[in-house]
């Protein structure tokens, strides 16, 4: 089994360069950098040339993640606003290509953080985005790359909040590369039972994130239960990315969207974050094979 780590662990802002960091997670013990796709469409196809060389160079996979901005909304009702997702797409599909990025997660669907204050009407927003997703799904592919549906919490997103929701709008969407993505952070918060959530997604789960329920690298002798989690991975047959998306350092835009008011490590140093990533992959590589 892959693990990985997302690069904006590291950073105080959103996108950002992973080039950087691709030597590093190798170092540190990893198979995988995830890497923000946010300002893919403001870099020249040369970065990714780049992108792509160093990933070779060490031997890291690298996959995608995306919290669409509104102004990427796929569930929207608002056809300017599909048509400039469509086009953001088209574009970081391209991009995504040249680096050698086979995949993209994250709420595509909708956008993120939700703004609640309009209100929100989850059926039919619902109906409207997997509408939109078959086209998207359908340009993906014409890239060879596979979408991931997130199942987010109740306080970061609406159109899916769980398991069920997810494989629910996979199989509405019905393009084989559209698979969904599921997060132990957000299914502490939702799931009644975060082990058989994993087990009746099956085939369907294309990529697990994992933190704990404080979004801290995980380690042994906490509150999630890591070793039947890897149970359940291997009952499965899983055979995608466990990507660590662990957020600790407060500060920047980073920090203000994922809410984070205090350090939750002992500082924010390189060092120590390094340390901290660095443990914790080893600890999944043993108890998830």
């Amino acid at each position: 089994m892959k693990i990985g780590i997302y690069c904006s662990y590291w950073e105080k802002e959103w996108g950002g360069n992973p080039i950087p960091f691709i030597k590093k997670v190798k170092d540190l013990g990893f198979d995988v950098l995830e890497v923000a796709c946010a300002d893919f469409d403001q870099r020249p196809d040369s970065f990714f040339e780049e992108m792509r060389a160093e990933s070779l160079k060490y031997g890291i996979e690298l996959t995608g993640g995306y919290g669409p901005i509104p102004a990427h909304n796929t569930a929207s009702k608002e056809e300017a606003t599909v048509a400039r997702a469509i086009r953001f797409y088209r574009d970081i599909f391209r991009k995504m290509q040249i680096a050698g990025i086979k995949s993209l997660g994250g709420a595509l669907y909708s956008y993120w953080p939700v703004d609640y204050a309009s209100g929100v009407d989850k059926e039919g927003d619902t109906r409207v985005s997997i509408e939109n997703m078959k086209v998207i799904a359908d340009l993906a592919a014409e890239y060879d790359i596979t979408l991931y549906m997130e199942a987010l919490n109740r306080f970061e997103g609406y159109v899916i909040n769980t398991a069920k929701e997810a494989l629910a709008y996979v199989k509405e969407v019905d393009r084989p590369n559209v698979k969904v993505l599921l997060d132990t952070f957000h299914m502490n918060i939702e799931e009644d039972n975060l082990l058989e959530a994993i087990r009746e997604t099956g085939d369907y789960l294309g990529e697990l994130h994992v933190g704990e329920a404080n979004r801290r690298p995980p380690l042994a002798g906490t509150l999630m239960s890591w070793e039947k989690i890897g149970e359940i991975l291997n009952e499965i047959d899983f055979s995608g990315p466990v990507v660590m998306e662990p957020f600790v350092t407060k500060g920047g835009k980073v920090g203000a969207d994922i809410k984070v008011w205090r350090n939750l490590l002992s500082d924010d140093r390189m060092e120590t974050l390094d340390s901290a990533a660095g443990n914790s992959a080893a600890y999944l590589k043993k108890v998830m094979g």
